[in-house]
């Protein structure tokens, strides 16, 4: 990309597409463009494609996305699978009709089988069951990496999906009854501590592993993908030859290769957050999937790897939350 190319953020406000155009400006990229919902209701289809063909961005990174943890995937499934299905299929085909260059679409590390092997590679996709308590979700953005492959094949353009692992970071969502693991976790331990509790109840049995992802990494690694040169990006574009066994979506996993349990994680932010009391878990709360490891051997190969360890990175991230407001319950 050249400094100056017009890049569309979709999704800026929340914590993937803000650490995208953090990313993005810091690398001297000055030309982004951005829209809140209140201007731009992504899943109108009218008023997407209207805005593609006044603006006509060159590269667009799709991160908006209605998004939750277990109990807001549980509670809302309808909400999840519809409002992922519209945002995505009108930006996707807005950005054919205006010929983009390319675009990233950010999909989910719950697309691959709960049973799939460990660690999880691209091939993966489709090979089982998902996960019940988020499969309307999965599906959703499994729709969503077949529409870029669809038409990367039928219209020749270069959309590419990248699934990151479980993020956390600076813009993270800390409403206990609709957030993931680490913010949840951090709200409760440091509301804990400003209680002297004497325990923080945790979903589970604490033996499921999770690996965790800093966003200000993530974003940097969707920046480098974007910015590969015109042989790298297109040979990341998956197969279209069906007739042999090359054929393969236009996928790309994004992590750091390890991962830890429950306990641990949870473990590390009473740490971060300076909780001295004990940790106990509720067993009667569902685990979800047993183990969540990503591959990350393709884009390593690429040259690409995460440098924020999983202490420095939720040092940061109870910092951002303090200076943010959402001490004591407050969101």
């Amino acid at each position: 990309m050249e400094n100056n190319a017009k890049i569309y953020v979709a999704g800026h406000r929340g914590m993937v597409g803000s650490a995208i155009l953090r990313n993005l400006k810091n690398k001297g990229f000055g030309n982004t463009h951005t829209r809140t919902h209140a201007e731009l209701d992504l899943s109108d289809q009218a008023a997407t494609e209207a805005f593609f063909s006044d603006e006509k961005p060159e590269y667009v990174f799709l991160a908006a996305a209605k998004v939750g943890g277990i109990l807001a995937n549980q509670s809302f499934p309808a909400t999840f699978i519809r409002d992922n299905l519209a945002i995505q299929t009108n930006v996707i085909h807005a950005a054919y009709k205006n010929s983009v260059k390319r675009l990233i679409f950010l999909g989910s590390s719950c697309i691959y089988p709960k049973l799939a092997p460990q660690p999880m590679k691209e091939e993966y996709l489709l090979t089982g069951s998902l996960e019940a308590t988020n499969r309307p979700y999965a599906l959703a953005k499994i729709a969503g990496i077949e529409m870029c492959w669809s038409y990367n094949r039928q219209f020749g353009t270069k959309y590419l999906a990248v699934m990151p692992t479980n993020l956390y970071g600076p813009g993270d969502n800390y409403d206990l009854s609709n957030s993931h693991v680490i913010p949840a976790l951090i709200k409760k331990f440091h509301e804990a501590k400003l209680a002297n509790a004497s325990e923080v109840v945790v979903w589970g049995t604490g033996t499921p592993r999770r690996e965790f992802l800093y966003s200000e990494d993530m974003a940097d690694a969707c920046v480098f993908l974007m910015n590969q040169d015109e042989e790298t990006y297109t040979n990341s574009l998956g197969s279209a030859d069906i007739e042999s066994s090359l054929f393969a979506p236009p996928l790309i996993n994004i992590g750091v290769g390890h991962d830890v349990t429950i306990t641990e994680v949870a473990q590390i932010i009473g740490q971060v957050v300076g909780y001295q009391g004990d940790i106990t878990f509720d067993v009667s709360k569902p685990d979800g999937t047993p183990r969540k490891l990503m591959c990350v051997s393709k884009l390593t190969r690429m040259g690409w790897t995460a440098t924020t360890t999983l202490l420095d990175g939720l040092a940061m991230a109870y910092q951002d939350f303090k200076i943010a407001g959402h001490i004591g319950g407050k969101e």
